[in-house]
């Protein structure tokens, strides 16, 4: 490809709106332009990208023994109905009504229609297992659209479903797609881990996700110094084995109300109480789909939703609105405490060990000071309820946590599907069984977002060649020199003859934006022709991850050049 008659619309300065690293150099790069918050068009060079990736991962799929099909992005909302998801699954799927009045939604996700038409079209077990899988658009109405293409609405998504006709070979469907997606993940040139995850709205007996390590990323991970442990931080167990409950008790002091005029955050009432968070707990009020709950946290910690919902065994959990904590407590949100609360009270661990701390009084203006569990409130139970921290120890080992960014999911699903819609078959004896199903994601353009976090330095993005929009880059400095030009013409039409993915810088600019503009784009291999170097019957040829530039002769660089990119394909790989 000539530079000169490509589309490649550079920046030189950071996009103010851009928050992380690959977000600022795919849009300085001309990879992608927003449309609106969370939307964006791939330019010709993200989409280069994008089609690798997805080229990748039709090898391995195909390899696996997956068969590619396209479903729509328009569901009836029967369909999602029937699975019971329609209401579950949150404002998140974009809901809308046809012409004809007919409610649907725009596709997050494909369970509904891949098992309906497996109900449709299989029904013997000769006809299993079955692995399906597509490459398409989704769309998640995500209340914050963030990260560029890593946490966006529409994004493009690689979704996988496995049907098996029990358990056994349920799973042996899922460590062949395990296997699978670390081949992927490989062969894109990426470091990552498989951890333990949460099922979240798509359900399931278990779930694992593919973490791709980078220093930001869409979810955070933990893993440990020592042991093999690791999950993300929804999953990530906290470690709590220290009890000062009964040495406590015995210096309990008076409960005590205090005046804490518009203090209402942790904040202002530590800070006007002279005492440490760690010395405050607070009472968040949350509406589930079937109650509403206080939970108590340690002023320093955070709740963990996801571990929240999963002990309550509840479909949804929110935290209340102004209004109901009026409702439920008496005084405005900054001011609740358990003292005298009325509704279920499900207390972190850490309060186990805690004596004498400070709580919300209920009233406006108000906390209690020496409140003590048992004498003042009673908690109903003590659970995991917080989101694990630096400090805090591997829940397996004791051993130090690392604490790292990752962008990633496979599923064991079971019967969550195939049983409300009644994907059946027919066994040996003819005996009517439920397919057993797992279901498998890879977000594509997360996936090239991932490898520039990992890959970049000062200057641009450095792309692993497997996945890099130009595998070489070839650049002629001086237009105006016949010999320059020529040789340049010479290399481009051979590699290109070679199948190589080849840039020509043919723009007649200054040579320093040639050499910016090819570590910005992040291209693997980098040659350059110079007036002198030519004369001297030589040329340049450097690796962007590497300071080193080298001279070849002119005459073999063509042959040298081929064996560098297959070089670098091993490396990666």
């Amino acid at each position: 490809m000539r530079y000169s008659k490509y589309f490649i619309p550079t920046y030189k300065e950071t996009p103010t709106e851009a928050e992380v690293i690959s977000h600022q150099l795919m849009l300085r790069a001309g990879m992608i332009r927003k449309l609106t918050s969370g939307v964006y068009t791939f330019l010709p060079i993200g989409l280069k990208s994008v089609r690798k990736v997805e080229n990748i991962i039709r090898e391995e799929m195909n390899r696996s023994g997956g068969i590619e099909v396209l479903m729509p992005a328009v569901h009836p909302a029967e369909l999602w109905k029937e699975s019971g998801r329609w209401d579950f699954y949150g404002k998140e799927l974009l809901r809308f009504r046809d012409r004809n009045n007919h409610e649907a939604c725009l596709a997050p996700t494909h369970e509904e229609v891949i098992t309906d038409l497996v109900r449709r079209e299989i029904h013997s077990y000769k006809q299993l297992p079955v692995n399906f899988y597509q490459i398409q658009f989704k769309f998640r109405d995500e209340i914050r659209p963030r990260f560029g293409v890593m946490r966006c609405r529409e994004f493009i998504m690689k979704d996988g479903y496995t049907f098996d006709i029990d358990e056994a070979g349920a799973d042996k469907s899922y460590e062949i797609m395990r296997r699978t997606y670390s081949r992927i993940f490989q062969r894109c040139g990426l470091k990552f881990k498989v951890v333990e995850a949460d099922s979240g709205s798509i359900g399931g007996s278990f779930s694992q996700e593919f973490m791709v390590l980078a220093e930001t990323g869409e979810d955070q991970i933990v893993t440990c110094s020592k042991c093999e442990y690791a999950a993300n931080m929804e999953r990530a167990e906290v470690r709590w084995d220290v009890d000062r409950s009964s040495s406590s008790r015995e210096s309990l002091k008076p409960l005590e109300e205090v005046q804490t005029p518009n203090m209402r955050t942790v904040e202002e009432v530590t800070s006007f109480l002279s005492i440490s968070p760690q010395e405050l707990v607070k009472t968040l009020i949350f509406k589930t789909d079937r109650q509403v709950v206080a939970a108590l946290i340690r002023g320093d910690h955070e709740v963990n939703e996801v571990k929240l919902k999963n002990l309550l065994a509840a479909d949804s959990v929110e935290l209340a609105d102004p209004g109901l904590v009026a409702e439920v407590t008496g005084a405005p949100m900054g001011f609740a405490g358990p003292v005298g609360l009325k509704v279920k009270m499900i207390a972190d661990n850490a309060l186990k060990g805690m004596a004498n701390f400070v709580t919300g009084g209920n009233k406006e203006d108000v906390h209690f000071i020496h409140t003590n569990t048992e004498r003042d409130f009673i908690v109903d139970q003590f659970a995991d309820l917080r989101v694990i921290m630096p400090g805090d120890h591997c829940p397996r080992c004791r051993g130090e946590l690392q604490f790292k960014r990752g962008i990633g999911h496979v599923f064991k699903l079971g019967t969550k599907y195939s049983k409300p819609l009644r994907a059946v078959y027919l066994d040996q004896n003819g005996e009517e069984k439920v397919i057993i199903m797992g279901t498998y994601g890879i977000g594509v353009a997360r996936t090239v977002a991932a490898a520039i976090e990992q890959n970049h330095d000062q200057d641009g993005m450095i792309f692993p060649i497997p996945i890099a929009p130009f595998e070489v880059a070839v650049l002629p400095l001086q237009l105006y020199q016949s010999e320059v030009v020529a040789a340049a013409e010479r290399i481009y039409t051979e590699l290109l003859d070679q199948k190589i993915d080849v840039l020509l810088d043919d723009r007649d600019v200054r040579p320093g934006v040639k050499f910016k503009d090819a570590d910005l784009l992040g291209t693997p291999l980098r040659i350059t022709l110079s007036e002198k170097t030519v004369k001297e019957g030589k040329l340049e040829i450097k690796v962007r991850s590497e300071r080193t530039v080298s001279l070849i002769p002119l005459a073999s660089a063509s042959a040298v050049i081929i064996q560098k990119v297959k070089d670098l394909y091993g490396s990666a790989e």
